[in-house]
């Protein structure tokens, strides 16, 4: 991701992680914190080669440590299998505000922010975030090279979205 991502493109929430059972149900990996947030989210946008297509969700259900969910438009294992993988996304605007006072943000609001060390020295521009399992990380790029920094407390020490900047307390690469 190159800049600030536009508000009117949807916003990826999860992903669909394969089929469950035979009537057309998908396990769902969640993206939100919490992730039952993402079932308060609509409509949901499934990604395809043709762009972002609305779906209906029907019945959700916590399921071994995730979810499942039946998608209205979807009947069989078949079709449920060939979602495998695609993204789930909601309009930008099916999120709710934050306070951006209380440090609240979404990824989306770091990507193209300028990353600077506590000297002021500017590593590069945030690109994109990832959850490792452990923890999340930023991806910052540096001239086309990546530089990866846990987004934990003490390494990210400030966000200032009006700015247009970010501070990690991590050293400059050699």
């Amino acid at each position: 991701m190159a800049g600030r991502e536009s508000a009117q493109e949807p916003v990826v929430v999860g992903r669909i992680g394969g089929a469950y059972g035979v009537l057309g149900w998908v396990r769902i990996v969640s993206f939100t914190e919490p992730p039952e947030n993402l079932f308060d989210y609509g409509p949901w946008l499934i990604e395809s080669p043709d762009g972002w297509t609305p779906v209906r969700v029907g019945t959700a259900r916590p399921h071994a440590g995730a979810y499942v969910a039946q998608i209205r438009e979807v009947s069989s294992r078949e079709q449920a299998q060939a979602l495998t993988g695609r993204h789930i996304a909601v309009p930008a605007d099916a999120l709710p505000a934050l306070d951006h006072d209380d440090e609240g943000y979404y990824w989306r609001d770091l990507a193209g922010l300028e990353v600077r060390n506590p000297a002021g020295q500017v590593l590069g521009r945030v690109d994109h975030l990832f959850d490792s399992g452990a923890h999340d990380v930023l991806v910052i790029d540096r001239d086309g090279h990546q530089l990866l920094v846990p987004f934990l407390g003490q390494f990210v020490v400030q966000v200032d979205l009006t700015a247009g900047f970010l501070v990690v307390d991590w050293q400059e690469p050699v």
